[in-house]
């Protein structure tokens, strides 16, 4: 099972083979995808940058924390970087399991995971300028979702 980071488009097929195996019931393929809108602007394109060095080492720490988490072994990440146009894929996390339960929490936790700490930022351009997401936008969000979950009773 590998991570990596390519400018190249990415094949889920390809990156998902790598987590097949007999002994595994359940594979979970997590597609992040471009989408067209963002608070309702047209986004045209999506520009990835990373500190490669150290985004490729998080993504292992990302894969082996969640192997030691959910008890998992078979888990692939790709992300691209540089230009990805409006309806191609920016990031794939397979994960599999001898059951479907913990390949879905891992792959969910990973996806997070990957968020919080890895040195990748994604610049969103509009038709009428752009803007860059950075790492903090992603752990504020992290933040505000734990304290509305305090509140739940």
């Amino acid at each position: 099972m590998t991570v990596e980071l390519t400018h190249q488009p990415l094949d889920p097929e390809r990156i998902t083979a790598q987590v097949r195996q007999d002994t595994n019931g359940a594979v979970v393929t997590f597609l992040g995808t471009t989408r067209n809108s963002f608070e309702g602007k047209r986004v045209l394109k999506l520009e990835y940058e990373a500190f490669e060095e150290m985004a490729l080492k998080k993504l292992e720490e990302v894969r082996r924390e969640i192997q030691a988490q959910f008890g998992v072994e078979d888990i692939a990440i790709a992300h691209r970087i540089g230009t990805v146009p409006i309806g191609e894929i920016s990031l794939v996390i397979a994960v599999a399991s001898p059951h479907r339960e913990k390949a879905f929490y891992a792959c969910h936790k990973a996806v997070d995971q990957l968020k919080a700490i890895v040195p990748i930022w994604k610049k969103e351009v509009f038709e009428d300028g752009s803007r860059w997401v950075a790492c903090e936008d992603h752990e504020f969000q992290a933040a505000e979702t734990t304290t509305s979950h305090d509140h739940d009773g």
